[in-house]
């Protein structure tokens, strides 16, 4: 029921905010508007995408206070362990990222090439970086937070906790149009970050790693490093392909996944336990 209210409240935002600008400009200027928000070739594309998902966490937050008569920062768990806990994860997953940027050899059909000017990226910074914390922050109130703290008040065994969410993390991902025959093996990869994020949140007993995780991952997709033609508005580097080619993603899905697999094993050391 909780996730029920969400989404229809969320879509009922996206609707109210929709007629306020269709008031505020002219069809011309929304419909010039709308194909940038469809494909995020554009800085402004990206962060309204990303933005937007505070609507989902006023949602939530509203959900929660009906539903289940708690507030919004009871999902995430303590605050102050869950800020020094996200800052330490961050640290050690950047620390990471950079080492593996020297360690990893580059495969001549996958070396980024430059996409917006530093100068201009650097501008924007502080908009994205902001915008790439609430887009992951309200996925893992929504995923971890909410969906896996519910079921495992309900259930002992954590297949349920932890396979749900992230199964359902994972269909989100899901999408044939702008990934075609790759959609599948992208879901795949969405479905184990889930399971990371989850196995992070159930150990550390908040939700400050996994968001730490999903930031820093985020963050090097989004703002450093993107698929040509995927989203790529904000990255300062595109990849020579985009998610539809087969043979450059199954080129590239090893790398992703042991980065993913190193990753959260410096999550885990990072809160050592």
């Amino acid at each position: 029921m909780g996730i029920v209210f969400t989404i229809i409240l969320f879509y009922s935002l996206i609707f109210c905010l929709s007629a306020l600008l269709g008031l505020i400009f002219s069809g011309e200027t929304l419909a010039r508007y709308d194909a940038t928000l469809r494909t995020g070739d554009t800085p402004f594309g990206v962060l309204a995408n990303l933005y937007v998902f505070g609507l989902a966490v006023i949602a939530l937050s509203i959900a929660l206070r009906q539903i289940h008569a708690r507030d919004l920062l009871s999902i995430v768990g303590n605050i102050a362990l869950a800020k020094t806990q996200f800052g330490r994860v961050c640290l050690y997953l950047v620390g990471l990222h950079v080492f593996l940027l020297f360690l990893l050899p580059s495969h001549p059909d996958a070396v980024p090439a430059p996409h917006i000017k530093l100068s201009e990226w650097l501008i924007l910074l502080p908009l994205a970086l902001p915008a790439v914390l609430v887009q992951t922050g309200t996925e893992e109130l929504i995923f971890r937070g909410y969906l896996q703290s519910q079921l495992a008040a309900r259930y002992t065994r954590g297949i349920v906790w932890i396979a749900i969410p992230s199964v359902l993390f994972g269909f989100l991902h899901y999408d044939t149009g702008a990934m075609g025959n790759n959609a599948l093996l992208v879901m795949l990869w969405a479905t184990a970050f889930g399971i990371a994020a989850a196995d992070l949140t159930a150990r550390s007993g908040t939700l400050g790693p996994a968001i730490a995780l999903h930031f820093t991952n985020n963050v090097a997709a989004i703002l450093l490093a993107s698929p040509e033609g995927n989203f790529d508005g904000l990255a300062l580097y595109t990849y020579p392909f985009s998610l539809d080619d087969a043979d450059a993603v199954w080129i590239w899905a090893p790398v992703d996944i042991m980065v993913l697999f190193l990753s959260w094993l410096a999550a885990r050391i990072a809160i050592r336990r």
